[in-house]
């Protein structure tokens, strides 16, 4: 039961962390500024459930990816872990998420359905949430296991619809200072949970290499 309860919360903290809602709501609330409340809560709502459709899908095809380009487990834990710990230093620093946009197109009327591209990927299922996804269905060994590692991406993404929905109200709530305090103490744990997945694939690396040189 331990073990269970362990692994879910180490879903749940590294997908909130990874995913981070409340960093992608201030690009969010620039992107759909023009848009009335239900506008924004159909794209919230979609991009959302674009990103859970896309995290299941490299969840459980994760393994064939390794098997087709010979990527061990390991290092896809170590390079993982590099690009966790990066990313927590940028939300350590209160950085807003590194996101290319065109001014020029922000609040016109919008051919392209944004919900998909850029909302849902890469700013909610990024590399990071990607990389996590692979890393802890690789992990679970039962399907109660792989059903928490399931039920954590679809709890987030919900969580992050909640969030991108009500926007407004939590920009006014938390302020400028809120947000970025909030988001220095998710980069920190990310941070924590980047070395715990570098080391984890480090140490059977390590130990391959001196049973090969005993």
């Amino acid at each position: 039961m331990d073990t269970y309860l362990s692994f879910a919360l180490l879903c749940f903290t590294s997908f909130v962390t990874l995913m981070n809602p409340l960093g992608i709501m201030p690009v969010f609330m620039t992107m759909t500024d023009s848009l009335d409340k239900q506008e924004r809560k159909v794209i919230a709502r979609k991009a959302n459930m674009v990103a859970a459709l896309t995290l299941i899908l490299f969840a459980f095809s994760g393994q064939l990816l390794f098997k087709f380009f010979g990527i061990s487990v390991n290092s896809f834990r170590m390079v993982g872990g590099i690009i966790f710990f990066m990313m927590g230093w940028d939300m350590l620093q209160a950085k807003l998420v590194k996101v290319k946009m065109n001014k020029k197109s922000v609040n016109r009327e919008y051919e392209d359905d944004i919900s998909v591209t850029p909302l849902a990927i890469p700013m909610i299922c990024g590399p990071g949430a990607i990389t996590n996804a692979i890393v802890l269905m690789e992990d679970a060994k039962t399907f109660e296991m792989k059903g928490i590692v399931i039920g954590s991406i679809l709890l987030v993404c919900f969580l992050s619809f909640l969030v991108l929905w009500s926007s407004g109200k939590i920009t006014v709530l938390i302020g400028k200072t809120g947000n970025k305090i909030m988001m220095r103490l998710m980069g920190l744990i990310m941070m924590v949970i980047a070395v715990e997945f570098f080391f984890s694939g480090l140490q059977p690396i390590l130990k391959e290499i001196i049973h090969a040189q005993a």
